[in-house]
């Protein structure tokens, strides 16, 4: 029986394989190495996130969620925006 989580993917590794954190209640619980060329092209990129079904630890279905990579690039780098504006604060 598959299982399905949330997925970011954190790293390709020499070009070839694709880093992916799996999540459970905003919480990574897992992480799954799968060939970059098993993701659609426009997700194979660090950071974007998927819906994926895992079976017996092989990668069985990919849905790329692209409104969900944006608002959590959008939130790190609101986060980042805002810790650079409290150290420069402290000048």
């Amino acid at each position: 029986m598959a299982e399905t989580y949330t997925a970011t993917l954190d790293r390709i590794v020499d070009g070839q394989t694709a880093v992916l954190l799996l999540e459970e209640d905003d919480e990574t619980v897992d992480q799954l190495d799968v060939d970059v060329t098993t993701l659609p092209p426009e997700a194979q990129h660090e950071g974007a996130v998927l819906e994926i079904a895992v079976e017996a630890n092989e990668l069985r279905e990919v849905e790329y969620l692209p409104e969900v990579t944006q608002s959590r690039k959008e939130s790190a780098q609101e986060r980042l925006d805002r810790l650079s504006t409290r150290l420069s604060d402290r000048e």
